[in-house]
């Protein structure tokens, strides 16, 4: 048992990752392992990951209506459900168990706990009060209302929006997998990949047309060794990447890569509506 008085509570995500591993054989963690990192490389080499989007944001050539259009479309297909996908997580660990050891869903709860701490507006420390530091304005979602805001979209525009088919299908594939802790782990290890790819190029196209990015949502959106961001996203997909490791059976190996590359191939789809409905001449761009 472990005393509480003489707990080591330093590096938290280690011995999250540490006990993950301890609940699976050697063997069975390595097979896993030795599958998640093949899934990664193929979606590190998904067309997703060259998008001409990419590209065309960085270079900040789309107009105030074109990046206010994006911001609305990207809000319904992943910002407004994104918390809601990591809970649905965070309850579904419950499938690991009889199958795994009692207590063998808390490591993975715990490092989804992590990510969950950030989107929700905590920051590491104490407050004046010895207590947990944190204000919920500064959770994800209501930064990116904020954005929202600056780019003088209303209440009512917000309320009225009609998202493209697309973006409801990329929302829709998700919120589909909320049933299946293996299923929305990796899914959500996908769109953390495509939040590190898609924000920093957002940041600069809405940075060049004079809104401030030094501050709010695009200030924490990205990777964690970005001087000009105080972000995590590759710390969090770290963490997803090994909830998966611990979760997946070799039965669901075919199923998991299937769907985190159809994850993929839909927000292919979503960027090429994007810059469709931004004009034809940008599309071209590759």
């Amino acid at each position: 048992m472990v005393s509480l008085k003489s707990a080591d509570l330093n590096a938290p995500r280690r011995q999250a990752i540490d006990a993950m591993k301890a609940s699976l054989s050697p063997e069975q963690w390595a097979r896993n392992a030795a599958f998640v990192a093949e899934l990664r490389r193929e979606i590190s080499a998904h067309p997703v990951s060259r998008h001409p989007a990419i590209d065309i944001l960085n270079r900040g050539v789309l107009d105030h209506d074109a990046m206010r259009l994006i911001h609305l479309e990207y809000r319904h297909a992943i910002v407004q459900i994104f918390t809601d996908a990591l809970l649905a997580a965070q309850m579904q660990s419950r499938q690991l168990e009889p199958r795994l050891a009692p207590a063998s869903k808390m490591a993975g709860r715990f490092l989804l706990t992590l990510n969950v701490l950030d989107e929700f507006g905590f920051r590491p420390g104490k407050d004046t009060e010895g207590y947990y530091r944190g204000n919920p304005a500064c959770a994800h979602y209501p930064l990116f209302e904020a954005v929202l805001d600056d780019y003088g979209v209303s209440a009512d525009d917000r309320a009225t929006f009609k998202p493209t088919a697309i973006a409801t299908e990329v929302r829709s594939f998700l919120e589909d997998a909320y049933g299946s802790y293996v299923d929305v782990s990796a899914l959500l290890a996908v769109a953390e990949e495509e939040v590190i790819l898609f924000s920093p190029p957002l940041r600069r196209a809405t940075g060049a047309l004079g809104l401030g990015v030094d501050d709010g949502y695009y200030y924490v959106h990205g990777v964690s060794d970005d001087d000009t961001a105080e972000a995590a996203d590759d710390d969090h997909e770290d963490d997803l990447w090994f909830i998966l490791t611990q979760a997946i059976t070799e039965d669901q190996f075919d199923h998991v890569r299937r769907i985190s590359l159809e994850y993929c191939d839909l927000w292919v789809r979503f960027w090429d509506e994007q810059l469709a409905l931004a004009g034809a001449a940008e599309t071209s761009a590759a």
